[in-house]
Formats: structure tokens, sequence, C-alpha cells
């Protein structure tokens, strides 16, 4: 740029979008003291649900209360908008348990606006960010097609599917959008590819939305909410925490409802599959395997007798669904079609086509593990367009690059979450590592830590980061300690507490465990498969019980105590090779040690640390031990 003239003000981050990520990292930025700008195209949309109306799953969870032990506002906006709960895998025990909430869209971006607009060094300024305003090799700020200026120390990039947006209705139908109804953005896509950064496309979609009020419910299978049970955030209750049995002030909830497409909706689909985007020859791109189109379903698994589709509720104030389940690139009139040959939506009215869209993205492995482009010092990326998808992946992105743009622009050391210490941390190590060939999806099968990594144990696990970093104030500070005890006090009821046979009778009846011959320690019957710590402690009649969350945690680690010691020691094993440092400037193409390959994957992705050269595709084990060699050699004569 070489000068500040007609800057209008500036930040020491500018986070560019309002999506997912880029609300989470404005506000992980503003947490840590930073000024911030988040700029959007239209700040009615902040905090838009563009897909499906659902926050966490399997895994998906865990990051919603990483990212809310981290001061992240989707978990609290989240049960300020909870339409429906469900706690997934409820079945297999509490150490998989995997929190999933339906919301309302309309409560939850209001929620989310107000939630950022509480941070008092947090601007929202209304704009299309055209370009990067770039001096000496760093980026200084952004300029709008308005032609606003605003300096900035660090700039994230949070666009979503706008760069180059474009969808597609079938195979005649091709509109320029980042999504439904919104102009793409192809400026600032154009300066990135000019900037020669490596950019490749990949394709996303959704599915049709249609008036509840036209649906037959008599052929269908209601699924109610299970929210009594269950908070997001840690953070909605200051004065005391929640005691078993205490119920949550959410909003009024809905049921979702369950039918299916079975051999009449396949076959409209395969009679028209010409016809389709995805397989008329309109979009070349991948799309996420785990979230496959209604197409990919009928030809990838032709054997099967039907596919399972969810009429989720959008929100109090409108009867429209979201048809879960058939995401489409087919045209209308063949959605209608087989929206119709769906029992229970004979007589459907669309109220929107489902789409595909396809958009640009920028291979991850050029990040380093701060999510900072290497090109372009100050630059971070977050959300989509590093080749994920969803808005729980987004949301973990926001966060570490928000803090990092905030730590970067106050001159201090970066935050770099490991593996074995979140969700979170696998996510940015396997996109910065591995990179990415299809959309990138966080699986509990992703992390070696599993066991440990649970989303009942998010504020123990994290809270000490937000709270070393200083993103919490006094009234947080004292929730997050409150939580901890009670998870301590949990643990040492259990120990101190004898019950009786007769007290314990019950709970074991229920269990289908023996009963006790005599009296014992509450931890000691805890550690039964299907014994409640809860339940045992409300047997022994002790007066005040501890809060239901912390009580599941203080079981889990009376139960599964030995297998957690064994992850956690793998866990230090990782850490000794993080404490391994590497960093820039090795030549590894001088190592006639190393093959080939790994000479040449070291050189471009130039890992932190070992443990993250090892997780490297083409660095095999001989490589990492000639590597180690080949550093201390170096070292030792550069200390001789």
């Amino acid at each position: 740029m070489g000068s500040h003239v007609n800057i209008e003000a500036t930040f020491d981050v500018v986070v560019v979008g309002a999506g997912h990520a880029g609300t989470e990292a404005a506000v992980a930025a503003a947490r840590l003291g930073a000024r911030v700008a988040i700029v959007t195209s239209a700040l009615e949309t902040i905090g838009q649900m563009s897909c499906n109306p659902a926050i966490g799953g399997v895994a998906k969870g865990t990051v919603v209360r990483e990212v809310d032990a981290l001061g992240g506002i989707m978990g609290r906006a989240t049960d300020l908008a909870t339409l429906q709960f469900r706690m997934l895998n409820r079945g297999k025990g509490p150490a998989v348990w995997a929190p999933r909430a339906q919301c309302d869209r309309g409560l939850y971006r209001r929620a989310v606006r107000s939630l950022l607009e509480e941070h008092a060094t947090l601007a929202t300024i209304q704009g299309t960010v055209a370009r990067l305003l770039i001096d000496e090799g760093s980026v200084v700020g952004i300029e709008t097609l308005e032609g606003r200026r605003f300096g900035a120390s660090c700039v994230v990039l949070t666009t979503g599917t706008f760069l180059r947006g474009r969808i597609h209705i079938g195979t005649e139908t091709k509109l320029a959008g980042g999504r439904a109804g919104e102009p793409p953005a192809v400026h600032l896509a154009e300066q990135l590819e000019s900037l020669g950064l490596q950019v490749a496309r990949f394709k996303t979609g959704t599915p049709p939305r249609i008036d509840g009020r036209s649906v037959d419910y008599s052929r269908l299978e209601r699924q109610e909410s299970e929210i009594e049970a269950f908070d997001y955030s840690w953070s909605h209750f200051w004065d005391s925490p929640r005691r078993a049995g205490e119920t949550t002030r959410h909003p009024r909830q809905l049921p979702c409802w369950i039918t299916f497409a079975g051999d009449e909706a396949k076959a409209v689909v395969r009679e028209n599959i010409g016809r389709s985007a995805m397989y008329g020859g309109a979009i070349g791109s991948r799309g996420p395997r785990y979230c496959p189109s209604v197409e990919d379903k009928i030809l990838r698994f032709p054997d099967a007798e039907r596919h399972q589709i969810f009429l989720e509720p959008e929100g109090h104030d409108t009867h429209e669904l979201y048809v879960n389940g058939l995401s489409t690139s087919l045209p209308v009139d063949v959605q209608l079609r087989m929206l119709h040959a769906v029992p229970g939506l004979e007589s459907a009215r669309m109220t929107r086509a489902g789409y595909a869209i396809e958009y640009d993205y920028y291979p991850p492995t050029q990040l380093d593990a701060t999510l900072q482009l290497r090109a372009l010092s100050g630059l971070f990326f977050a959300g989509q367009i590093n080749g994920t998808t969803g808005y729980e992946e987004a949301a973990g992105q926001g966060v570490v690059a928000g803090y990092n743009a905030a730590l970067r622009a106050r001159g201090e050391t970066p935050l770099i979450l490991g593996r074995s210490s979140s969700y979170i941390g696998v996510l940015v190590d396997d996109l910065v590592t591995r990179g990415v060939d299809e959309p990138y999806r966080l699986f509990t099968s992703r992390s070696e830590f599993r066991l440990t990594v649970r989303q009942d144990n998010a504020l123990r696990r994290l809270a000490p980061v937000a709270l070393e970093r200083g993103a919490f104030d006094e009234r947080e500070a004292r929730v997050v300690e409150r939580r901890m005890t009670e998870e301590d006090r949990s643990r040492d009821l259990a120990e101190r507490t004898s019950i009786r046979p007769e007290q314990a009778a019950p709970v074991l009846a229920a269990a289908g465990s023996a009963p006790l011959a005599h009296s014992m320690k509450v931890v000691e019957v805890a550690k039964r498969q299907g014994v409640s710590l809860l339940d045992l402690l409300r047997a022994a009649e002790i007066a005040e019980l501890p809060a239901a969350e912390a009580a599941v945690t203080a079981e889990l680690e009376i139960k599964y105590g030995g297998y957690f010691e064994r992850e956690r020691a793998q866990a230090e094993k990782m850490q000794r090779l993080d404490a391994f440092p590497l960093g820039g400037g090795i030549p590894y193409g001088e190592m006639r040690s190393l093959s080939m390959e790994a000479r040449q994957k070291l050189l471009a992705l130039t890992p932190a640390t070992l443990a993250q050269a090892s997780r490297i595709p083409g660095v095999s084990p001989s490589d990492l031990q000639n590597l180690v060699l080949e550093i201390e050699r170096r070292r030792a004569r550069a200390s001789g």
C-alpha cells in the first residue's frame, strides 16, 4: 500500500465475513483485548445458518463445547435458540455421548449478533471487501467495493462459499451467488489468485424446504426433544450451578419428524440423473462424502431399501421445514416429484428449491499451525475457505484464527492446540499437515485421544488456556472455578459416602446389576456399567447433590480411569515429540538420509515440531529417526 492515505479507521484485527468462523474469530480476538472490526456484506445475515438449522452431532458437539470453553459464542447462541435437543449415542454410555440441537434460525442469528455487540472493542461494518491492502509482504488492511479503507495489523478471511460462488439447479440453471439471494465475492478471489496462492474448487449443497402445513404428519414418526437434560454452554447460570432435576430456560421445544425416500422417490432420481448438475456435467468439483446428495446416495448405495429423511423445524415464526436427507442439484420440477414420492409429503408445497453451490477454497497446507498464511504475513484463513464443511468445524477454526490474530497484533506467543487436548487441535493439525482432497469433516475416529477428549470435560481441558490468555472476565472465571469445584466435589462425595444394600437396590435393579451384599463406598459401586453416580448419591440421601454435568464427568473418570490413564500416557509421549522443535530454515533438501518424498514434503510444509512432521503423509518412521539424527548433528556443530 505504501501509505495510510484515506484510511477511515485502524484496528488490530479485521475479520472478513460474519458466518460461524467469522463471528468466533471476532469474539476471540476481542476477548484478548484487540480492537476488532467484522466486515460483512449484510449486517442482517450475521450468524446466518445457511444450510441445516442444527448445531452439533458426533465429534461436532464436542467442538461446540470446546469453542465454548475458549470463550466462543456458538454454544451460548444455541442455548438461546434451541427448538429441539438430542443427546446422540445415549445407548452407548456417556463417554461417547454427542449433543445435537435444532435451532430457530431467526433466534440464533439475533443471539449471535447480540453476543458480538456485548464486546465494546468489536465494531460491525457493512461492506463487501474488494481487496486486501498489502505493504512489503504483509497485510495492512482491507478496502471495500464501496471505497472504504480500514487498516489492520492482521486480517482473518472467513468467506465461506462466497469466493466466486456459483449456484446450480439442474444442468441449465446457473446463478452467480455466495448463497441463495446473495452475490459472490469475485474481486477478492481474483486478487488472492493473483498473489500466487494455490486455489481449487469444492461444492456443497442444500435440500429443498417445504411448508409444514402441507405435510401429512399421520404418516411420520415423531421425535421429541430431550432439552431437560442439557445446556450447551457453561456460561448462563452465574449464581449457582444447575442441580439434578432442574430445568433450563430455553425456547418452547418442537418435535422433528422422520420419514424416508423409498422405491418411488429413488425411481424419480434415477430416471432424471442426467439432469442433475452433479451428474449431468455442470459441476466437476468434489463434494462432501459424508453429507452426500440424494443423487449420490441412490447411485452409491443401490441396494439400500430406503434412505431416512428428517423434517426439521426452521423456527417458531414459520411453518417451514428443512428436509434433511434430500440435498440435491436436480431441476425444480424433479425436486417436486421427488418430494411427492416421500411418505407424508404427497401434497407438500416446496417453499425453496434445493441447489448445489461451487466455490473457491485454498488448500490449507499453505497455512501454518496458527492458521496464518505462510506466503503473506498477517493474513489468516478460517472456515470453508480452508476446504472444510460444517458450522462447527468453521467455528473451531475461527477461534484459533481469532486468538492468533490478536496475539500476533500484540506481539505475544501464538496459541497452538495439540491433538491430545482437543478436537479443534486435531482439525487444525489435519488441515495444515495433511491437507484435503474432499470437504473435510470431523469424526471421532480422526482423534487418537477420543476417550479423554470428550464433550463433558471440554471446560476442564480448555478453560485454563482461555484464563491464561485473559479471555474471561472475573465473573466468568468464577463460574469456571465453580464448575471445576463441582467436579472435584462429585468425586470426593463418591469416595467418602457409603451406601447400604437397601439404598442401592433400586438403582442396581434398574441397571440390571447384582445387589450389594453389604455397605460399600459409592465410588466402588459407580464403577459398574450402567450405574449412575448421581443416582447412587441421591439414593444415599446426600443433602445437596452436585451439578448434573459435573457428576457425569466424575462418573466417567471413576468408571474408565484405567483406560484414561493409558490414553494420557500416549498423550504425554506425543507431547514429548511436540517438544522437539523444528521450525523454519532447516535445509531438508540437503539431508540425503531422508527419502526424496520426505525431503519434498518437509520443505513444502515446514512442520513446527517432530510430532507434526510424523503426521505428514510420505514421512516414514525411518525418515523421522534420521531427521532427529540430522538435526541433532547440525545443532551440535552449530553450538561447537
